[in-house]
């Protein structure tokens, strides 16, 4: 359950950051190049945070075992 409610709260940081990136994107209609665009969104914080959100989705999703052998065996007989 408290993975559940991290990826929750990962996933939201993530949508309103992309929000706010894409609503930037109309910088580029008023002069901005795609390069000062890049670093405009860099030093803004609430595009940081989508950022911070993919690393808690990454993190709160459960990882496979490494150990464990999975031998399958399709004969017919």
């Amino acid at each position: 359950m408290v993975r559940f409610f991290f990826f929750l709260v990962g996933f939201g940081l993530t949508l309103i950051g992309c929000i706010y990136i894409i609503i930037y994107l109309n910088l580029t209609t008023i002069g901005y190049n795609f390069l000062d665009y890049v670093k405009f969104i860099i030093r803004r914080p609430e595009c940081v945070i989508s950022i911070l959100g993919l690393i808690i989705i990454y993190f709160s999703i459960p990882k496979e075992e490494k150990d464990e052998l999975h031998v399958r065996c399709f004969t017919k007989f």
